[in-house]
């Protein structure tokens, strides 16, 4: 799509007049039924001008517009500045930066883009597209049927290529109209296609319901797997990487570190994970002497973004390690799907034998054990639905032991063992973020990042961007300064809205800059793992690159209103 992008980026100016002419609510009458319930999330591939991403965000919908020429990009945001819509560079066949967010969308609009796919590209395109829906989601294409500009870089449209398409990937045509040209071009007609993704797919919640509820277990080796992936995909997905159509990439290590976090309290109390599991680690292959040497750790300390020094460092090292080595062994050799391949397919690496001189439990380190490779549909799952998986699979989990218990004669009360199997959330945690605030107030003026209004000592709270009650997360970035006022009668537990915070979006750079910048080289790194592991499509940014952070801010919020439907805030009196 090269050609055609220079096009568009050198005539940007021409063609605008005439795409804004064309009244939306008259370009997608066939299809205003189709609309989900705001709020929802919209993809607009090759959004041109913003004509139809502003159409969507007045109707109350969070919209990702991807257009990958510079120029109509420019142009789309003049025209149509709105905090509801994300503007992407962004192209297909790939989405790249797209599939980085993490985000699976309600409906995904291509309008007059599919004629300047080559052919050859276009299987692989329709696939990235039904890849990012959601279940019951809609994908929206609108096909140019007339003469071809060979310096658009346009190619011919076969009228059975989009069913064809649809029938090999899982969806169904649940409209097609075809209507004249509203420019009034007499060779340019124009066919539309709504199509549904029913469920979700594939058969990912029923292969997860098998392997939690009806799969041979001889110990708790693949609900522990499949808890930790769950927990990586709920709360850690920024440090996993999307391979391409089919795979998501997680490190190795974390998928380790979240399997000690999860099994320690359990063998703290002597809960049997398998027949032969007699006290403690005792016939466990991943509780030898590296396991019990953490005995000074709280699985609390078993989190990303952790520092250890001196003799520590070996023996949590090795444990992940020997964690790494149960996982592939056992629970990922024996989960597998019905022609016996694995589902979560382990590649180690050699550079996980030897520990470190210092460590800190980031990406790179974590990466170093290896990958455990997610199929795309049973990761989005684990996404989507964790909160019916999880709950399975701790009540299986508990059956597991009590029946294991009863095996030794051992009689395990139910609440006991689901104490133990609580997930660790982070504690509530402000210390450093008000001690940061505080220092500054010493020698600068700080202002409440929601009104503006100058803080001071006595005024000053610190308040969880995105509300704990609804998403558990301290991390630095999530804790901005507020007027005490302003945070604990008119926020409150709600989430900031997109207009609201793109209003603030200076005063919280500042902040993030001030209070997290590269003066003090700790806390700036731990800034930074922390916001790369809990943002969407968020790489290493330098601590300049601040710009990257927000937009993966604006990313997670538009997660939480959709995913979790948290209640807003508008804050419309400080807009």
């Amino acid at each position: 799509m090269k050609d055609s992008v220079a096009w568009y980026n050198k005539h940007a100016s021409a063609v605008t007049p005439k795409y804004e002419s064309v009244n939306p609510d008259s370009l997608h009458d066939w299809m205003t039924d189709l609309l989900p319930e705001p709020p929802a999330l919209v993809l607009d591939v090759g959004s041109g001008t913003g004509r139809d991403a502003a159409w969507f965000a007045s109707k109350g919908f969070d919209v990702f517009a991807v257009e990958p020429s510079r120029a109509m990009r420019e142009i789309a945001c003049r025209l149509h500045p709105s905090a509801s819509v994300c503007w992407m560079n962004d192209s297909l066949p790939e989405l790249d930066s797209t599939y980085r967010k993490g985000v699976s969308f309600d409906m995904i609009l291509v309008n007059a883009v599919w004629m300047h796919l080559p052919p050859g590209q276009r299987q692989r395109a329709f696939r990235k597209l039904v890849n990012l829906l959601k279940p019951g989601g809609i994908v929206v294409i609108s096909l140019r049927i007339g003469p071809t500009d060979a310096d658009r870089e346009m190619y011919p449209i076969d009228g059975n290529e989009i069913p064809s398409l649809a029938r090999n990937h899982g969806t169904i045509v649940q409209r097609e109209t075809s209507r004249s040209d509203l420019l009034g071009r007499e060779s340019v007609h124009w066919t539309n296609y709504a199509l549904r993704l029913p469920d979700d797919g594939t058969d990912a919640l029923p292969l997860l319901r098998h392997v939690i509820l009806n799969d041979s277990k001889s110990s708790t080796y693949k609900l522990g797997l499949l808890r930790s992936v769950c927990r990586i995909a709920d709360g850690a997905a920024g440090l996993t990487r999307r391979l391409d159509d089919d795979w998501v990439s997680v490190p190795l290590g974390l998928v380790a570190l979240t399997w000690l976090r999860l099994y320690k309290p359990l063998l703290d109390n002597d809960f049997p994970q398998s027949p032969q599991n007699l006290k403690g680690g005792l016939r466990l292959g991943f509780a030898g002497s590296a396991f019990e040497k953490l005995a000074a750790f709280s699985n609390l300390d078993l989190r990303v973004g952790m520092r250890v020094g001196g003799s520590s460092v070996g023996s949590l090292h090795h444990a992940l390690r020997d964690v790494a080595k149960t996982i592939q062994k056992m629970p990922a050799k024996h989960m597998t799907f019905p022609d016996g391949t694995p589902i979560l397919q382990v590649r180690p690496t050699g550079s996980g034998l030897h520990a470190p001189n210092t460590l800190v439990l980031d990406e790179d380190y974590l990466r170093s054990f290896g990958e455990m490779r997610v199929p795309w549909r049973i990761w989005q799952s684990l996404q989507r639905f964790t909160v019916w998986v999880e709950p399975a699979l701790v009540e299986e989990w508990i059956r597991l032991m009590q029946r294991y218990g009863k095996r030794q004669d051992r009689v395990l009360p139910k609440d006991r063992l689901a104490a133990a199997m609580t997930w660790a959330d982070p504690t509530r945690d402000v210390g450093l973020a008000r001690q940061r605030a505080g220092q500054l107030l010493g020698s600068r003026k700080l202002y409440c990042v929601w009104s503006g209004k100058a803080l001071s000592r006595n005024s000053l709270n610190m308040d969880h961007c995105f509300p704990w009650s609804a998403w558990p997360c301290s991390d630095l970035w999530n804790l901005m300064p507020t007027n005490h006022i302003v945070n604990m009668r008119e926020k409150k537990a709600q989430l900031p809205s997109a207009h609201l915070m793109v209003a603030a979006r200076d005063r919280i750079m500042s902040w993030w800059e001030a209070a997290y910048g590269s003066s003090d080289p700790a806390i700036h790194e731990r800034f930074v793992i922390e916001a790369t592991s809990s943002l969407p499509g968020i790489e290493q940014p330098s601590s300049t690159d601040l710009d990257k952070l927000f937009g993966g801010a604006l990313a997670q919020r538009a997660r939480l209103r959709n995913d979790q439907k948290i209640p807003e805030w508008t804050g419309d009196k400080y807009l």
